[in-house]
């Protein structure tokens, strides 16, 4: 099996186009089942996040499972495959593993060095997990992602300069405004997003600070847990004429902030951090309302961190990556060599039948010393080669002895054909 990385993000696709891909969580186990199913994918993991939608997948081949992995998104999203297909970056084996790596390590993100990724991978991970769309490789792929993103904040400066999407977008609102302190604030939604953006309003010295979101307790207990005011939904209307900015995280999958809603509420700034968005499109043009969301953002990304500090993770992420085609080089060649000792061991035990059958006189006791011997020098002889092969084959370019093997001993290995042509990929991203 190989690895495919089949996505779009803020890069390659506006606000709009991701909103048809988003695919929420409790849609996820339904989407990996549906790609596990398909011919060339094996496994799947799906990662969807306010601007980005990613599958990284375990494919019998390139083509195939780029086919089906585009199939499956086309018809999810509604959008047709030709469309598509200009949104989307494609990643294959090694450069596959680097963009997971640079993914988790922050380094792919509109924020550069925000860690809020690596808390949405690890979802990720475990939605695939408990539908069982997990194989070994993206056990393994998953796995050292989350320690190479742990290692890039630990052991560099990546996360000084980086920041969370919330933090960008209040610098962007801090610009219309004047200044946050002080300034009274209405988060909408209680979820994860939601969260974050009260705890970063809260450093930011805003005040009074409201939320409110559509389940009321989730609201009393993101309100208590840190000394906001919790507002009845029912209520949105009356508390968005009260503050002058508002942050929209919703999960609704039709827009909360109607454009009636947003005249009868100017002036107002708004934070749409939501996708699908929270406000609506014929909304954003109107008098005193200013619509920050996620197309806005990625017109006004930040400047890099220090070059230093993106060298060092960059560092990091080239040296993890080395590891794993290493190790993912020597399982490829595990099933090799398993194959050639099993057809070395099929070799000596016909010809130990036909032994048996020219002198019946041997004993069982000859029998069994001539039997232990001649497999204990078939053994000898394969233990160098097939030592070395596993060492060559963890270099670059190894595949290549392990293929040598199969055709040189002429041995039916499961999955270890070549792969169909693979063209230049690893395009946008």
């Amino acid at each position: 099996m190989n690895l495919l990385s089949v996505g779009a993000s803020y890069r390659t696709a506006d606000v709009g186009t991701l909103e048809r891909l988003t695919i929420a969580a409790d849609e996820v186990p339904a989407l990996l089942q549906k790609l596990i199913t398909q011919p060339y994918v094996g496994e799947a993991v799906v990662l969807s996040s306010c601007n980005r939608v990613e599958i990284y997948a375990a494919v019998s081949g390139f083509h195939g499972g780029l086919g089906d992995i585009c199939s499956v998104l086309s018809a999810e999203s509604g959008i047709p495959a030709s469309e598509l297909a200009a949104h989307l970056y494609v990643h294959y084996d090694e450069a596959a593993v680097r963009h997971s790596f640079r993914v988790s390590a922050g380094l792919d993100s509109m924020v550069v060095g925000e860690a809020q990724i690596l808390g949405q991978l690890r979802d990720a991970y475990h939605a695939a997990t408990e539908a069982d769309s997990a194989g070994r490789l993206m056990h393994e792929l998953m796995q050292q992602a989350l320690r190479v993103g742990k290692r890039a904040h630990a052991e560099t400066g990546i996360d000084k300069a980086g920041q969370s999407v919330v933090t960008a977008a209040l610098e962007v609102a801090e610009s219309h405004l004047g200044t946050l302190d002080g300034k009274s604030v209405l988060v909408i939604g209680a979820g994860a997003m939601g969260a974050l953006s009260i705890a970063t309003l809260t450093r930011a010295g805003v005040g009074p600070l409201r939320v409110t979101n559509r389940s009321a307790a989730r609201a009393d207990r993101l309100a208590a847990a840190y000394g906001a005011t919790a507002v009845d939904f029912e209520n949105l209307d009356a508390a968005l004429r009260e503050v002058d900015l508002v942050v929209s995280a919703t999960a609704a999958t039709a827009p909360v902030l109607t454009r009636a809603r947003l005249e009868a509420a100017a002036p107002l700034v708004v934070l749409d951090l939501a996708v699908p968005r929270d406000v609506a499109p014929d909304a954003t043009g109107v008098d005193g309302i200013t619509v920050i969301d996620m197309d806005s953002l990625a017109a006004h990304r930040r400047a890099m961190p220090a070059a230093a500090e993106t060298a060092a993770v960059e560092q990091i992420v080239a040296g993890e990556v080395g590891h794993f085609m290493a190790w993912l080089r020597g399982t490829d060649v595990a099933p090799t060599v398993a194959a050639l000792r099993a057809r070395a061991d099929d070799v000596v035990t016909a010809e130990l039948r036909k032994l048996w059958s020219r002198r019946p006189d041997f004993t069982d006791e000859q029998r069994g010393d001539v039997s232990r011997t001649l497999h204990r020098v078939v053994q000898q002889l394969l233990h160098s080669p097939t030592v070395r092969v596993r060492q060559l084959a963890a270099e670059p370019g190894g595949d290549q002895y392990a293929a040598l093997l199969r055709e040189l001993f002429d041995l039916d290995v499961p999955h270890a054909t070549q792969a169909d042509a693979v063209p230049e990929i690893g395009g946008k991203a």
